[in-house]
């Protein structure tokens, strides 16, 4: 989907207009892979635009500086406020959010000891990444040919721009396929997670995601459903899952900041129920609370 320009970026401590927020052909990061970055929505509630699960995302975004040992130049504090201040300066009921951070042009080599560190926050609408119906009528999935980062290669805990190329590989070899997305596994040929998002499954009476160790990425929307699992009266657990879990499975659903809540209807052409029970309660509640509608998780909802 074509990126809509809004009216302005924040780059490095004040708003720009959106034709002038680039870089140098020679940045650092465009060459070696070395920047982090975050997904976020913003909503429409009664109250206006709300950012969902802000200070969270902020969070993890100076976690993944710390894995990468990327000296920071902002708090997660003043991250949160210059979010706040693009999705207000765009006007836009609901959106998409785009913090990176990344070494800029000026030194070139390896080493990033003499590399500045520049910041930027974008806002765009952006509709749901797999789809307006996938959270009832499903996405096809395929077990990907390529393998998860380990743990020891690239640190799938940070959300590296750099990873992403592993992810981009699987994604395109699922399309290209005829599938609407990848399914990742691990060098020891466990689940890990899609290409961009976390997965569950319920099968036989059990409801489980894969564990971190497992090369899943600590998903914010994941800590999300898992509330609202344990809201409903059931329990999740962190598990490791082979494929075939996959193919046995009572029901899956994937879920991300992008995707939201979406259901899976097959994985490598083995039909799976969907939507399942589980999922149809999750994606309701997913989209009540996001829209400030559910009373419990108001305090997630960031009024711009």
């Amino acid at each position: 989907m074509p990126i809509e320009p809004t009216k302005s970026i924040w780059m490095n401590g004040e708003l720009i207009p959106w034709e002038e927020a680039q870089i140098h052909v020679l940045t650092h990061t465009l060459h070696y892979g070395t920047g982090i970055f975050e997904g976020i929505r913003a909503y429409e509630t009664s109250e206006g635009p709300a950012i969902f699960r802000l200070a969270e995302h902020m969070d993890r975004l100076i976690n993944s500086a710390k894995i990468l040992d990327i000296p920071m130049p902002y708090t997660s504090e003043e991250l949160q406020e210059a979010a706040k201040e693009v999705v207000r300066d765009s006007g836009l009921a609901s959106c998409y959010v785009r913090p990176i951070a990344y070494y800029g042009y000026g030194e070139m080599g390896l080493a990033t000891t003499d590399c500045e560190v520049d910041v930027a926050i974008a806002c765009w609408p952006w509709g749901a990444y797999l789809g307006e119906d996938a959270a009832t009528k499903g996405v096809r999935m395929k077990i990907s040919s390529w393998v998860r980062h380990d743990h020891n290669i690239m640190p799938p805990a940070s959300k590296t721009t750099g990873n992403y190329a592993n992810s981009t590989l699987a994604k395109m070899e699922a399309l290209r396929a005829g599938y609407d997305e990848a399914i990742m596994l691990n060098k020891e040929g466990l689940v890990a997670e899609c290409s961009g998002e976390n997965l569950f499954v319920c099968r036989n009476g059990k409801i489980m995601t894969p564990p971190l160790v497992s090369g899943a990425l600590e998903g914010i929307t994941q800590h999300t459903v898992m509330s609202f699992v344990k809201d409903l009266g059931h329990e999740v657990t962190f598990e490791a899952l082979a494929r075939s879990d996959l193919y046995t499975a009572d029901e899956i659903f994937v879920v991300g900041t992008a995707a939201e809540v979406s259901a899976v209807n097959s994985v490598d052409d083995r039909p799976v129920p969907c939507p399942g029970p589980i999922t149809q309660q999750v994606a309701s509640l997913y989209a009540d609370t996001v829209r400030g509608k559910n009373p419990n998780y108001s305090h997630w909802c960031e009024v711009v």
